[in-house]
């Protein structure tokens, strides 16, 4: 049975991760990349799947139909962190019936209530998954009636897997694991993983582009590949297939591409999620050695259907690879260097709770390398403010979402906090 690394062993791997250093070797830490998982908030009444992504219907806390939508105000933002539990290496953390399920990297999920107590453990499968640098459980999603689990990791041999659980009374039954889909992984970091249900009620994946450095395979801008893509499959089975293909997937009718695609051109999305008022994506895609980048596609654009956000005729907005084309690539509505800000982005949420007035309609994200809570309001393609809301946590990782709306940020050091008003 796989044993969770010693902490301060993990912790040298995952800042290997974040340095500016490049290799040809592939090995995990060869380039900041390291992933953060896309935390699931409830999903919001949806669409039938196969529907429009466009079609979205406010989760509990979001402003209506009939009524305005408040302006973000940063400057008068006051909040602290308020710890609700501590765990080992914890990296993804969702909701279902008002219980928290937080994801640990060596292998373990545990179910832990909202008004606190001590965690149970729902599953054990660190014999499946070694964790170390870019590899392990590395995220969770339920199904929008809550009545399956899925879990996103990379398995004994380094590659990708969603497998899902059907939920009993007493939690998780081990008995009814089925593999839903597998992805081979060429090398050992830009895994990506992230999982979540999106307002259609259809599951999306991001994957990175395979690992080592520079997209050494092309798999970027090559549509054979799932790598470096997002994808949106329907996860009931069909045929002789684990998962059925939606019919207005941008490249359902495959040839020489895979059906299962719904964006193209990413680098290592760590972290993607959906507005739940307005059904907009947003996406943390990791950098190269120079730039971290916020990818934002309204749902009027389509929400990422069929988009192509670059990697790796691009990094950022900035050119990349001269041997890559992308004529069509989708920009970043917010960019940043390697530096003070960080060098690992860590995708989050659009704020829409009700706990913190002023931070409605903003979004919140965090850096790996640089502590703290961040937050960016953009009006169309333009940020039109952005603020540090807290100087903690270290390596943040991951965000999630309660049924109402209100954030939780994960740090790889083992604490979890909601954002309160302070």
């Amino acid at each position: 049975m796989a044993r969770a690394l010693p902490a301060t062993v993990l912790a040298l791997l995952l800042l290997a991760a974040c340095s500016s250093s490049d290799s040809s070797e592939g090995t995990a830490g060869s380039d900041p990349s390291l992933p953060a998982v896309a935390s699931t908030t409830a999903p919001p009444t949806s669409p039938a799947p196969g529907s429009d992504a466009a079609t979205t219907t406010p989760a509990t806390g979001a402003p209506t139909s009939g009524s305005a939508a408040p302006a973000p105000d940063l400057g008068n933002v006051a909040l602290q962190l308020t710890e609700i539990g501590r765990f080992d290496h914890p990296i993804a953390i969702v909701e279902r019936d008002g219980v928290f399920y937080v994801a640990e990297q060596a292998g373990r999920v545990l179910a832990m209530d909202a008004d606190g107590g001590t965690p149970r453990e729902m599953l054990d499968m660190t014999d499946r998954t070694t964790a170390g640098g870019e590899r392990g459980l590395l995220d969770l999603a339920f199904s929008p009636d809550g009545s399956h689990l899925y879990v996103s990791y990379t398995n004994n041999d380094g590659d990708s897997r969603i497998d899902e659980y059907a939920m009993s009374a007493d939690g998780v039954d081990t008995s009814t694991r089925r593999e839903v889909l597998a992805i081979e992984q060429p090398f050992a970091n830009h895994n990506g993983g992230g999982i979540l249900f999106g307002p259609d009620g259809l599951l999306y994946a991001g994957y990175g582009d395979g690992g080592s450095g520079g997209d050494p395979q092309r798999n970027g801008q090559k549509p054979s590949t799932l790598l470096a893509k997002l994808l949106r499959i329907d996860p009931t089975p069909g045929g002789d297939s684990a998962y059925t293909i939606p019919p207005d997937n941008p490249y359902a009718s495959g040839g020489d591409t895979r059906p299962e695609i719904w964006s193209t051109g990413l680098r290592n999305p760590w972290r993607f999620s959906f507005d739940a008022a307005t059904g907009d994506l947003w996406i943390g895609d990791v950098g190269q050695n120079a730039i971290e980048e916020i990818d934002r596609v309204p749902a009027a654009d389509g929400a990422g259907k069929g988009t192509n956000f670059g990697w790796s005729a691009y990094e950022g907005s900035a050119r990349y690879n001269d041997d890559q084309d992308a004529p069509d690539a989708w920009m970043p509505v917010y960019e940043y260097e390697h530096g003070a800000d960080g060098c690992s982005v860590t995708g989050g949420f659009v704020y829409r709770g009700q706990a913190i007035p002023a931070l409605q309609g903003a979004y919140v994200y965090g850096d790996y390398c640089a502590a703290g809570v961040r937050a960016l309001v953009a009006d169309g393609n333009q940020v039109t403010d952005r603020a540090v809301l807290s100087e903690q946590p270290g390596t943040v990782v991951s965000f999630g979402t309660d049924a109402k709306g209100e954030l939780y940020v994960v740090s790889l050091g083992g604490s979890i906090y909601r954002l309160d008003p302070a």
